[in-house]
C-alpha cells in the first residue's frame, strides 16, 4: 500500500513538474488529472504549504529518491519553503464540494412527469432563473430537479434547511485548523463561483436567516461580510427552492416548524410550481421499476398499490381522512415487500408511523382492494381490522 501511494505521489509530480509552471490553479490540476487519467491528488490540495492563494498551488520538484522514501518523508521533501506570513495569514479550505464532481448519476428508475420538462429547459437555459417548488412531501421534488441537472449534465448543489441554518452555514465561515484560521466556502458560495444549481430543499424552515439570500436570488455579486469579499456568481448558476408550504406556513399543522416567509424574498422568485403527484399511469410505471430493480417483479401488486394510494389521496383531499400515502411511501412499501416477500407485512411496517385507527383503516381498504391478501398467512390481525371496520371512513 506504501509502494503505491508512493508511485501516485511520483507520478502526479513528475506531470506537475512537466507543466513548465511554478504555479498551478485548481482548473489546471484537473485538467491534468483528466488528461493523464489519474484521481485528483487530495493530499497535495489539502497539504497548506502548497498553498500560493485562493484556488492557487506551488509546483512541488521532482526528485528520482522519492520511491525510497515513506508517504509522509515524501511530502515533507516536496514542500517548498514556507513563506513567513505578514501578521495573521487567512487561507481558504478546498472542500470536496470544489473538488468533486457535482454532476449527479441518472437515476435509472426515475420517470419524468409533471414540470419536468419545464425544469430542464430552465436548467438547460443556463439562465439565472429561481423558481419555487410547492407540494406534498415524498412527490419527487428534490429529485426532479437532481434528475433534470443529470440529464442536461449540469453540476448540482442541494442544501437542506432547518431551523438553526444560518448565514454561515450558506455563505460561508471561518474555523480554526491547527491554529490558524481559514476560510471555508458555503454550499450557496460554492455553487454560485462554479456556475452549479443550487437546490435548497425545505426553504420554509429557514426564517430571518434567509435575508442573507436576498441579494444571491437577485443573480448580482454578493457579499461576504466577513471578509469582504465579492463573489459574482458564473454563468449558469441559478436557484431552486422547494417546499412542502408556499411560504405562508403550515395551517393543519402537518408541516411542524415550517415559517411564514418575508413576502420581498417571496417576490425573488420568477415562478412557483405546484408539484402534484404523479398520475395513476406514472406511478404504476414507477412502481414497477422498482419492484424490478429490488428482483421482485410483481405488476399485480404494483397496480393494486397505486390504486389504493389513489383512493386515499382522494379521500385526504376531501377531508375523509387526514393522513395520505405518498409515492415515497410506495417505494418504502416495495423495499420492505422485496425483503420480507410479504404484501400485507409490507403494508404493515410502513404504515406502523401513523396512529392506530389510520392504520387499520388503510390496511382494510387495501384487502378490499386485494382480494388475494387477507389470508390466514398474511402479518396483519385481520379480526382487529374487522372489528373497527363500521367506524372507517371507506
Amino acid at each position: 500500500m506504501r509502494g503505491i501511494q508512493v508511485d501516485k505521489r511520483e507520478k502526479f509530480i513528475s506531470i506537475a513538474s512537466s507543466s513548465g509552471k511554478d504555479i498551478l490553479t485548481l482548473q489546471d490540476i484537473k485538467d491534468l488529472c483528466v488528461e493523464n487519467d489519474i484521481k485528483l491528488p487530495q493530499w497535495y490540495l489539502k497539504d497548506m504549504d502548497y498553498r500560493a492563494g485562493r484556488g492557487l498551488y506551488k509546483v512541488p520538484s521532482n526528485s528520482a529518491n522519492i520511491v525510497n522514501m515513506a508517504p509522509a518523508q515524501v511530502i515533507q521533501m516536496k514542500k517548498p519553503e514556507p513563506v513567513a506570513p505578514t501578521g495573521n495569514r487567512i487561507t481558504n479550505i478546498v472542500t470536496d464540494l470544489e473538488t468533486e464532481n457535482l454532476v449527479p448519476k441518472q437515476y435509472a428508475n426515475y420517470v419524468p412527469f409533471g414540470n419536468f420538462d419545464d425544469l430542464l429547459a430552465i436548467v438547460k437555459s443556463n439562465l439565472f432563473y429561481p423558481i419555487f417548488i410547492t407540494g406534498q412531501s415524498g412527490n419527487g421534488k428534490t429529485m426532479s430537479v437532481e434528475q433534470a441537472c443529470a440529464k442536461a449534465k449540469r453540476k448540482f448543489v442541494c442544501v437542506s434547511m432547518t431551523p438553526d441554518t444560518d448565514e454561515s452555514d450558506l455563505l460561508g465561515n471561518y474555523v480554526l485548523i491547527n491554529g490558524q484560521m481559514e476560510w471555508r466556502d458555503g454550499p450557496v458560495t460554492v455553487a454560485a463561483r462554479q456556475g452549479a444549481v443550487l437546490c435548497i430543499d425545505e426553504i420554509d424552515y429557514g426564517a430571518q436567516n434567509l435575508s442573507c439570500l436576498q441579494r444571491v436570488l437577485e443573480g448580482k455579486p454578493f457579499l461576504l461580510k466577513k471578509k469582504n469579499e465579492m463573489v459574482a456568481p458564473a454563468e449558469g448558476f441559478t436557484i431552486v427552492a422547494t417546499a412542502n408550504t408556499k411560504g405562508k406556513g403550515s395551517e393543519d399543522g402537518r408541516y411542524m416548524f415550517t415559517n411564514v416567509l418575508n413576502e420581498a424574498f417571496l417576490e425573488r422568485f420568477l415562478n412557483t410550481y405546484e408539484q402534484e403527484f404523479p398520475p395513476i399511469n406514472v406511478e404504476k410505471k414507477i412502481i414497477r421499476k422498482e419492484l424490478a430493480s429490488l428482483n421482485r417483479t410483481d405488476d399485480e401488486f404494483a397496480e393494486k398499490l397505486v390504486t389504493w394510494a389513489d383512493v386515499i389521496r382522494k379521500t385526504f383531499a376531501e377531508g375523509g381522512v387526514d393522513e395520505i400515502i405518498s409515492t415515497r411511501r410506495l417505494v418504502h412499501i416495495c423495499k420492505t415487500y422485496s425483503v420480507h416477500g410479504d404484501r400485507m407485512k409490507a403494508l404493515a411496517l410502513c404504515l406502523n408511523r401513523f396512529d392506530a385507527d389510520t392504520k387499520l383503516s388503510f390496511i382494510d381498504l387495501y384487502t378490499k382492494l386485494d382480494a388475494g391478501a387477507n389470508t390466514a398467512n398474511q402479518q396483519v390481525n385481520v379480526d382487529a381490522i374487522s372489528a373497527n371496520s363500521d367506524e372507517l371512513p371507506f
